[in-house]
């Protein structure tokens, strides 16, 4: 017998044994938990409906995901109904937490029914649990009255009966009728044992086009060092912090430390770029637009 199975037995074992409330005291223990947070009345309340839990999380097991699990997501949603539960509405709290349980196992399972997230709308949670049964009756009631089935029309009546927009209808039929399909695994019928990954094509930079960007931009550091040194050193001081720096300085910062004012720090990085821009024009008239 696995580990799981004397698991599931035993979690099935206790929460039968668990006491079963009348309405008086459900209420009392709401109460105590809602305004005192008293934890041994939440911890009595869990313990009372953790056969609901389990009870519902059995009904998905059909889904694949372990039992253990589901129990698990079936007591989150437990305990987060016992959380949000206002005994000062009237309503029972099994009847309260039946939602609260079902959403929070619905949710867990169809995050991981696919490694691609199948949706978590109103509209798919609604198809991806009833779109099978009503379209397997659906088909039936057609095919029994001698007609031919047809996927558009299949598709509207799905979407009227369970009441979600006919795309959402076709999206959800072609994630349940596929499966996952591994990147990594080897193409039928080639010799070589390439995997599918690799007729993915790259939209990166080529190699040659890695080395003509490395060797312009050498080139354009050469060029604008040359420029450079036709400046004065104030000058070459205010095009670095100004367009050379990560983060440029502002006129006013340049102006405080040179003792200038912030138009005359912008007049001489004026005088200083028609000068770089004479340099690399002399040089190379293309990267003039650089300067812009």
């Amino acid at each position: 017998m696995s580990t799981e199975s004397v698991q599931d037995r035993k979690l099935k074992y206790d929460a039968m044994r668990a006491e079963l409330l009348d309405a008086e005291t459900e209420l009392k223990l709401a109460y105590a938990w809602r305004d005192n947070k008293d934890k041994a009345a939440l911890d009595r309340l869990i313990t009372a409906y953790m056969r609901l839990a389990i009870s519902m999380a059995a009904k998905f097991k059909r889904y694949g995901a372990p039992m253990n699990d589901l129990i698990q997501e079936a007591g989150l949603g437990l305990m987060k109904a016992a959380d949000k539960f206002d005994p000062d509405r009237g309503l029972r709290f099994s009847t309260y937490a039946v939602w609260w349980i079902r959403a929070s196992i619905q949710d867990y399972v169809m995050r991981n029914w696919s490694a691609v997230r199948t949706g978590s709308t109103t509209s798919q949670k609604a198809l991806f649990f009833n779109m099978r049964r009503v379209r397997a009756r659906l088909e039936r009631e057609i095919t029994e009255d001698g007609d031919v089935v047809n996927r558009e029309e299949l598709y509207r009546l799905i979407s009227a009966e369970i009441g979600v927009p006919v795309r959402d209808v076709a999206m959800m039929d072609g994630r349940l009728s596929s499966s996952d399909f591994s990147l990594n695994a080897m193409q039928a019928h080639d010799e070589d044992g390439r995997e599918w990954i690799e007729l993915i094509e790259d939209n990166g930079l080529r190699a040659d086009q890695h080395f003509e960007i490395e060797h312009d931009l050498a080139q354009l550091r050469e060029w604008i060092m040359v420029a450079l040194d036709v400046l004065t050193e104030r000058e070459q001081l205010i095009v670095s912090a100004r367009r050379l720096s990560p983060t440029p300085r502002t006129l006013e910062s340049l102006g405080n430390e040179l003792g200038l004012s912030k138009e005359r720090v912008r007049q001489l990085e004026v005088v200083a770029f028609s000068k770089m821009r004479a340099s690399l024009e002399a040089q190379s008239p293309e990267v003039e637009i650089f300067l812009q």
